[in-house]
């Protein structure tokens, strides 16, 4: 079988061609899932924000280990307790400078968690640094662990 410089030639571009489709299919999987991760971050803050028990336990992992910036961690149940019976009205709750990262079937979701609120008259604002370990379970993504950390003054 005679090969030419020609017949590389075409399969050389062939086997580009294909390696980019395969490329930007990846590119466009993880495009996808970023946004369905960062969806899910998003229904988990108006969940901490209503105190819709519902919605939080659809997006918590049953694996959750949730630390707050004071070194306290909670299981799911306790995570979910916390928010159902907290003292404190929570008026607003942002989470501004959110960055998200799939790797896999895990994502990390790394933002600012600034709270509005009020317990017994006195408004307080809560302006801390998260990190959320997320991962794809059953079809969908669900809080695996979330870290609060004082953001440095």
């Amino acid at each position: 079988m005679n090969v030419s410089r020609r017949d590389f030639a075409v399969a050389g571009t062939f086997a580009l061609g294909a390696s980019g489709l395969l490329l930007s299919g990846v590119a466009g999987a993880e495009a996808a899932d970023e946004a369905a991760v960062a969806q899910s971050v998003e229904i988990l803050r108006k969940a901490l924000l209503e105190a819709d028990k519902g919605k939080l336990e659809q997006v918590a992992s049953a694996q959750i280990s949730y630390g707050h910036s004071d070194g306290r961690v909670e299981t799911k149940e306790q995570f979910i307790n916390g928010v159902m019976t907290r003292k404190q009205v929570v008026k607003s709750l942002a989470f501004p400078e959110l960055k998200v990262a799939v790797v896999g079937n895990a994502a990390i979701a790394r933002h600012i968690y600034l709270a509005e609120s009020e317990l017994e008259g006195k408004a307080t604002t809560t302006r801390i640094g998260a990190l959320q370990v997320w991962q794809k379970q059953d079809g969908g993504w669900k809080l695996l662990a979330r870290q609060g950390f004082r953001l440095p003054a």
